[in-house]
């Protein structure tokens, strides 16, 4: 059994949950609305003001699908409470990023900047050149723009310059050892 896929799920109020048929479900909040389809293997019974997952048995496949469709609700009821949000530095020297209307424009020490658009939910915050907030209310959106972010020029190991994510620890290494 799974201990994360037994803790009941509680809505807050403002939120609307509803099941629909083959465990489509749609999650509608004060930040907006997200819909999903978890697995239809679950059995998901909802009450006044909470979830809750059941297995409808104890195999291995449905105890594995168990937590992540509990976790899957309740980042979606959470997003559209609260809203989930991710900070990345850029370290080096010239290194910037700048938000002007709906595009984030960095540059990054290549011949051109690289632009990344405002859409599907997600906004851009810069409160200094050096930093980059993603902000959405869909988990796995945010961490995949923060990362496509990221991934345009990763933190290098021996100046510690590119784009890492907030309290990121960046492993040095010593350069050449001269005679």
């Amino acid at each position: 059994m799974s201990r994360i896929g037994n803790m009941p799920i509680d809505i807050p109020a403002g939120v609307d949950v509803t099941v629909g048929e083959g465990n489509f479900i749609t999650v509608k909040g004060p930040l907006g609305t997200l819909s999903q389809q978890v697995s239809p293997k679950m059995i998901i019974q909802k009450e006044d003001s909470t979830i809750k997952v059941v297995t409808p048995s104890l195999d291995k496949e449905h105890n594995s699908l168990h937590g992540l469709t509990r976790t899957l609700i309740n980042n979606m009821v959470v997003g559209v409470t609260q809203g989930y949000a991710k900070q990345l530095e850029i370290v080096g020297v010239g290194y910037r990023a700048v938000k002007s209307g709906k595009t984030l424009t960095l540059s990054l020490g290549f011949s051109h900047p690289i632009n990344f658009e405002e859409g599907d939910g997600i906004t851009f915050e810069v409160p200094s050149p050096n930093t980059v907030i993603v902000k959405g209310i869909d988990k796995q959106l945010v961490g995949e723009i923060a990362a496509r972010i990221r991934r345009c020029r990763p933190p290098e190991p021996y100046l510690g310059k590119g784009v890492r994510y907030a309290g990121e620890h960046v492993r040095r290494k010593s350069g050449k050892a001269g005679s």
